[in-house]
């Protein structure tokens, strides 16, 4: 079983969430907790490459592993995710 840790970044997004979101984005981060079988967990490629995503919704969260934890890092809504 993993150790799911949310970056201070992902901390404030989660708090931002409206409560409907950020019950569906909990949800995905208990099961993340069984990485590596977790279903809908893409990788990333580019200068994103070495993470990994998963969708609920239109949102996403991003995150990496880190060898037995699964840091994420984003979390927000699939328009503009991926830019920054």
């Amino acid at each position: 079983m993993a150790r799911v840790l949310l970056s201070p970044k992902a901390q404030r997004q989660m708090s931002r969430l409206s409560k409907t979101i950020r019950a569906r984005a909990y949800k995905v981060v208990e099961r993340l907790q069984q990485w590596p079988e977790v279903s809908g967990a893409k990788p990333l490629s580019g200068r994103l490459a070495g993470r990994y995503r998963v969708r609920t919704g239109d949102y996403r969260l991003q995150f990496r592993v880190q060898g037995e934890d699964v840091v994420i890092e984003r979390i927000g809504h699939r328009a503009g995710f991926y830019e920054e």
